[in-house]
């Protein structure tokens, strides 16, 4: 299959070539030539399919074309290896659960998934690979740990300094070896500008191997709508429709979703939950798009003021405001509200959620007061315990920290100090080279 860039559908490029380069060439996003739709006897079925199955079904819709069906197995079984759980809340409420991979955040599986298949297409590479990777919190852990001894790879993480929980720093700043973090003076959004300039530079791309790990490449991207189908597959026959929240900084795992009902998920309503960076929130009501510069909240992982991802939402949809608002609603949460619900939930229903899980479930909370008919998951995608002080200072309540995490705290923080200034971020890229 061929990918081709937002900006000029022309303009196209294989698997390969899309996975390396992450961003194409012109500053566009990829996106797939084309979608192929899952067979309607296996979506009809998907409540009695095992998750390794369907994690196998939904790889194969994407990659079946480029990679060989053992190989794509063994990257599809390894990237999605630990549980998936949904969980009743309350009412026709349910959460999944996607904090159980290693380093506690949904963002494990995509990319767990990318390691696995940058690994495939670089068996007979003579040359080192460096992933860029932006962060807000989550998606540092999570590429640093996946791809952590990964031979010919090297990752650089730029994150925004004192705006990462202290867990979310130690998961990405203490593994060393192959993984690399730069602490920007500056906020997500200027983390992420770095990157993308990096991206458009011939001069270091001519003499440097770049790809990048966040939402904005394919390979970690796609794979994330494999844990929609298994939402739906671990909700079983219900009456009715079914409705998805999902909390969004950068809307990279929204977009999986959105992508995921265009090959069949039988989802009838998205919903996207954001902080007061609420950007999309009001491109739905107004038909207007206009990005700002990211405000700080207790939802770090969704404070994005220009998210990348919503360019692939806008072509998925023709660039109509009206048949996004078709598929799509989204609301927007102040830190107040979020940590009301995390008191009232916790209190009335015995269930602790993050500050992003939060903003899901009042997401769909509101969205099922206004249909009630349906039946609403959202997503939980961080374990409370990777928020700690926030979520404690709420409840009044000590939470249990996972062995996993226990495990970085006695780890020594490593960074390299970054400004916001491209020519200083340059200077490092030119270091690599001469190293």
């Amino acid at each position: 299959m061929l990918y081709h860039s937002t900006n000029n559908p022309g303009l196209k490029f294989s698997l390969k070539e899309a996975v390396f380069k992450g961003l194409a060439p012109d500053k566009g996003l990829f996106m797939p030539e084309r979608f192929v739709p899952l067979d309607q006897e296996f979506i009809k079925n998907l409540p009695s399919c095992s998750v390794e199955e369907i994690a196998y079904q939904v790889s194969n819709a994407f990659f079946g074309d480029d990679i060989g069906k053992n190989e794509l197995m063994s990257i599809t079984l390894n990237a999605v290896n630990f549980p998936l759980p949904l969980v009743h809340i309350h009412d026709n409420i349910y959460t999944l659960e996607l904090f159980h991979g290693p380093t506690l955040a949904f963002k494990d599986v995509g990319a767990r998934f990318m390691a696995r298949m940058l690994e495939y297409f670089t068996r007979d590479f003579d040359r080192e690979i460096h992933v860029l990777v932006a962060t807000s919190g989550d998606t540092g852990s999570a590429v640093a740990n996946g791809f952590l001894g990964v031979s010919g790879i090297k990752v650089h993480i730029l994150y925004p300094k004192g705006m990462v929980s202290s867990i979310q720093e130690k998961q990405f700043t203490t593994l060393d070896r192959n993984i690399s973090a730069l602490e920007v003076e500056g906020t997500f959004d200027d983390c992420q500008k770095l990157v993308k300039e990096a991206f458009n530079d011939k001069s270091i791309n001519n003499r440097i191997t770049l790809t990048s790990a966040n939402s904005i490449n394919l390979a970690r991207l796609l794979p994330q709508s494999i844990y929609y189908f298994i939402a739906v597959k671990e909700l079983g026959k219900v009456p009715g429709e079914i409705s998805m929240c999902v909390p969004s900084g950068n809307f990279g795992n929204l977009t999986a979703g959105l992508i995921g009902k265009r090959i069949g998920l039988p989802v009838q309503k998205f919903v996207a939950a954001t902080n007061i960076n609420d950007v999309v929130p009001e491109y739905l009501e107004t038909g207007k798009y206009r990005p700002r510069p990211s405000l700080q909240t207790i939802a770090n992982a969704m404070d994005v003021g220009d998210p990348s991802n919503f360019t692939r939402i806008l072509e998925l949809y023709g660039k109509s405001c009206e048949k996004i608002s078709e598929d799509l609603e989204a609301y927007s949460y102040r830190d107040e509200q979020l940590k009301s619900a995390i008191r009232t939930v916790s209190g009335e229903y015995g269930y602790l959620m993050d500050p992003h899980g939060a903003a899901g479930y009042l997401g769909i909370r509101d969205y099922l007061d206004r249909h009630p008919s349906s039946t609403g998951i959202f997503f939980e995608t961080a374990h409370p315990a990777k928020f700690a002080d926030i979520v404690e200072e709420i409840t009044g309540q000590a939470v249990e920290i996972p062995s996993r995490l226990q495990e970085f705290f006695s780890g020594t923080k490593n960074t390299i100090p970054m400004t916001r200034v491209y020519k200083d971020f340059k200077a490092y890229l030119e270091g690599l080279i001469n190293n």
